[in-house]
């Protein structure tokens, strides 16, 4: 009888084991598999709909050159996408430059590559309005209503309200209204259909619109540009692995080299090309927002 039970309770002890082992093999799935994809994420600056179709192919192109298996989303949110990061929820990352700096310093999101638009790695913001509406000058600006793109906007919302503020503009004080409008493609229509007096976008972004406006260039000017800003990027998380960081951006680069590539990366985000870049392309940014005010360590809390 003694002998029965030390039986079953040898196999129930194996048995034990044998479903911790099976777990762990199921939590240490290998990155970059059916079980453990990678996550690539995209912010919403543009038309949400084109942004998921694009990203779908880039992340399939991917996988075909590396053999790893891509996953592609696109966060709520421009600051949806840096917390995923952040929060080990997503691997990759597209990053609008100013959301990048904030990562960087939050939680050790490091780039990879910087996009590339008419030959340049750098861009400014707009301020739009439309072109019979009487504004000619920022000083006309006081007493009207602007829209933004989102608070994590480089240059829909950030470099803009810096420039404001050294042309003697309190955003928070002398706007009428101040309108959230979540996209560039969005800040555009709007001031076109004079819901806004104004409206803040990457420069040009009207051009991500025309082919629903054709006459949006007539009907919407440009007041003012903004200084020269950093392109955005593609960001790893902090700790995502060296060869497999090497094996995206080889992949990436090579696809950005093919017409295919090209027409998904535009598509995508009008980008042109990609660049390898490291952390230091940003830090003449990160002194603009300092001599600013802006403190990103405080904002990273």
């Amino acid at each position: 009888m003694a002998m029965k039970k030390h039986a079953w309770l040898f196999l129930a002890v194996s048995l034990l084991m044998l479903m911790v082992v099976l777990a762990g093999c199921q939590q240490e799935a290998k990155l970059g598999t059916e079980d453990n994809p990678i996550i690539m994420s995209f912010v919403p600056s543009g038309d949400t709909q084109e942004i998921i179709a694009s990203g779908d192919k880039l992340a399939e192109m991917i996988s075909e050159k590396t053999g790893l298996v891509v996953k592609a989303n696109v966060g709520t949110d421009f600051a949806a996408v840096r917390e995923a990061m952040c929060a080990g929820k997503a691997h990759v990352g597209w990053l609008n430059t100013f959301n990048y700096v904030l990562a960087n310093e939050k939680c050790g999101v490091d780039v990879g590559l910087v996009t590339v638009r008419f030959g340049s790695t750098s861009y400014k913001g707009q301020l739009n309005v439309r072109a019979d509406s009487g504004i000619k000058t920022l000083e006309d600006l006081k007493g009207k209503t602007v829209c933004w793109v989102d608070p994590n906007s480089t240059s829909g919302y950030v470099i803009p309200r810096i420039m404001l503020q050294a042309n003697g503009i309190d955003p928070d004080k002398d706007f009428a209204q101040q309108i959230e409008a979540g996209s560039h493609n969005n800040v555009i229509t709007q001031v076109y259909n004079g819901d806004c007096d104004v409206g803040a976008t990457y420069a040009d972004a009207r051009s991500s619109v025309e082919d629903d406006l054709p006459d949006v260039k007539e009907k919407v000017v440009v007041l003012a540009l903004t200084s020269d800003i950093p392109n955005d990027n593609v960001s790893f998380a902090k700790d995502f692995p060296e060869d497999l960081r090497k094996k995206i951006t080889d992949a990436l680069l090579e696809i950005a080299a093919s017409p295919e590539g090209q027409e998904a990366l535009n598509e995508l985000y009008s980008i042109a090309g990609l660049e390898p870049a490291d952390d230091s392309f940003y830090d003449a940014f990160r002194a603009d927002l300092s001599r600013a005010g802006i403190n990103i360590e405080d904002l990273a809390k």
